[in-house]
């Protein structure tokens, strides 16, 4: 009987993760449909923007089972933009990023809580700077349909803050610049 009733849960734990349907993010190589942005203030005075221009990722999502969904997301941390080429040189160099012995930053959900009106949390662990941290992205849905070409699309944004010590980036820049702001648009097109 135990091992009829383990057979049965697992049966539906697999057959629930199959009801979410697979997207893959529609980046740059892509076709641009997606962003990964930020924000943090500059001095205290205003604000610098930049991008990251490389990254890759897919999800998972089928509308009302947000429990069944995840999202996975791996930036090229050299990809940084501020629209600056020697602020962005230092933006890589081992003050801030350290590209060279960290390539790669990477989200990962562990788990998706729903909101109100299309609204959710996403919780996961970033990596960035060679450190895992939890963190939670606030998240809406924009939309989801057919696409002109066949295809089926879905649509959020999301935002979330990060504090540049968490993730052992100790540069000193002043106490109103420490954290950065993070502004993510992402289009998935379902495989």
């Amino acid at each position: 009987m135990k091992f009829l009733t383990q057979t049965a849960i697992a049966l539906c734990l697999v057959s629930g993760a199959a009801n979410a349907a697979n997207y893959i993010i529609d980046d740059n190589d892509k076709g641009a449909h997606a962003a990964v942005n930020f924000k943090i203030q500059h001095l205290g005075y205003s604000w610098l923007t930049g991008r990251f221009n490389d990254f890759e990722g897919h999800f998972s999502y089928e509308d009302g089972k947000l429990a069944e969904s995840s999202v996975k997301i791996t930036i090229d941390t050299a990809s940084i933009d501020s629209n600056h080429a020697e602020r962005d040189k230092h933006l890589r160099s081992d003050d801030f990023l350290a590209v060279k012995n960290y390539p790669k930053a990477t989200f990962i959900s562990t788990k998706i809580e729903p909101l109100e009106n299309e609204k959710f949390n996403i919780h996961g662990k970033l990596t960035l700077h060679g450190v895992t941290k939890d963190i939670v992205i606030n998240a809406k849905k924009i939309g989801e349909g057919k696409d002109p070409w066949g295809g089926y699309r879905a649509g959020f944004s999301g935002t979330t803050e990060l504090k540049l010590k968490d993730f052992s980036i100790n540069k000193d820049l002043g106490p109103a610049s420490q954290t950065v702001y993070l502004h993510l648009h992402v289009e998935g097109i379902r495989q």
